[in-house]
């Protein structure tokens, strides 16, 4: 009974631990409580423009400036699962939902797991100790292995581990002092690489257009890279297809966070509302840079979509030929 208990609660931690919230249609709108008895007017000032200014009920940042607000929650999600996940009311439910995303789960897992093994896993005491051992012997003319060979029960660490601390700078000597170490020349690492190596799934090319065919009149709007020197600056493009209008913004580095950084920019800049409007949908390359749509759709400062992400199959930039040819 104890086990069953135990279970129970372990899997509760793990939903619990990785939920996200959603609102209805991934607009700024979460239900409250009397939502069909208020009848409050211009909460937020005299110089409301909005046209729902006659009923502050069916703005939908009324719940920012009204101090009555009291948020309507579901009794579902006062029982196990405790989530909205697999409820036949979800997809017409106005609701704050909570639901659980076991593909994020899986991610936070890992990097908890990988986050763990990196890093310096010795003390400062330790590696003042090993700098007393192999410094002055460096600078003497040996090297790290003969060293290593000599005093493998005083370092108690493996070789390896001294040339990465010799690497992270935490000894009094450095590269420049390993005679043999500076004639290598360094290891190419590939600077690209995925975020989020299943990004493709459920946003490929095919599902952009079942989007398109159940909404045919949503805007779109595309989004590319432009990179000239490799490891230099860069572009993001963004291109709005029914105006022709193309946006550019100028990019340090060419990653993942400097793409996210920018999308972050113009939410905050131009509103949560007007935001939703210009990028219902966004058609970009399965590139590195976008390879982390999670953060690009989600909104920072309430846990809501805020867009909607689709990736161009693999060598087919015609797919999204309007930003190409602008």
């Amino acid at each position: 009974m104890k086990c069953c208990e135990k279970r129970k609660s372990t899997v509760f931690c793990s939903l619990w631990n990785h939920l996200f919230f959603q609102t209805f249609s991934d607009f700024l709108i979460i239900g409250f409580k009397c939502r069909t008895t208020c009848k409050a007017k211009r909460i937020c000032g005299t110089s409301c423009t909005h046209q729902s200014a006659y009923k502050c009920s069916l703005c939908s940042e009324c719940i920012l400036h009204c101090s009555d607000f009291v948020e309507d929650v579901c009794t579902v999600k006062n029982k196990p699962p405790y989530v909205c996940n697999g409820c036949s009311q979800l997809p017409k439910c106005t609701l704050l939902k909570r639901i659980y995303d076991p593909a994020d789960a899986h991610e936070r897992a890992h990097h908890a797991v990988s986050e763990a093994r990196t890093g310096i896993m010795s003390n400062e005491d330790d590696i003042a100790r090993i700098n007393r051992i192999i410094s002055p012997l460096v600078k003497n003319g040996q090297s790290l292995h003969q060293i290593y060979l000599d005093h493998v029960d005083e370092l108690m660490c493996s070789e390896k581990t001294l040339y990465n601390y010799v690497d992270a700078q935490l000894f009094d000597i450095r590269n420049i002092d390993l005679p043999r170490k500076v004639k290598y020349r360094p290891r190419y690492k590939k600077p690209e690489f995925k975020v989020d190596r299943g990004c493709h799934i459920g946003r490929s090319y095919a599902d952009f257009q079942k989007y398109l065919g159940a909404y045919p009149e949503t805007t779109i709007v595309q989004m590319d890279s432009v990179i000239g020197r490799v490891g230099g600056k860069c572009l993001l493009t963004i291109h709005f297809v029914e105006t022709s209008l193309m946006l550019a913004f100028l990019r340090d580095t060419n990653t993942s966070a400097s793409v996210i950084e920018i999308i972050n920019l113009l939410d905050k800049v131009l509103g949560a509302k007007t935001f939703n409007r210009l990028f219902p949908i966004i058609l970009t390359d399965n590139r590195s840079e976008f390879s982390n749509p999670k953060e690009i759709e989600k909104r920072s400062t309430i846990s809501c979509n805020r867009t909607k992400i689709f990736y161009c199959d693999l060598s087919a930039p015609y797919q999204k030929g309007a930003c190409e040819s602008n």
